[in-house]
């Protein structure tokens, strides 16, 4: 009696295939800056939106501490 999962067995070490680019160090710093940037444009409109909202927010906040001095 064969086992059902034999066929699956023996495509297990096929997923683990890793293969490597090299690359010049400039380039790969590059790339590692541009990933801690911003650029989905969905995102930075909602950051814009919260700038404004903490910008109106800031005008009308009155601090008690500055008027006992």
């Amino acid at each position: 009696m064969t086992d059902d999962r034999s066929e699956d067995k023996s495509f297990e070490n096929e997923t683990q295939v890793t293969s490597m680019v090299r690359i010049p160090l400039s380039e790969y710093e590059a790339l590692r800056n541009q990933g801690k940037m911003i650029t989905d444009s969905d995102l930075i409109s909602v950051i814009d939106k919260l700038e404004e909202l903490v910008r109106v927010l800031r005008r009308r906040i009155v601090r008690k501490d500055y008027w006992l001095k």
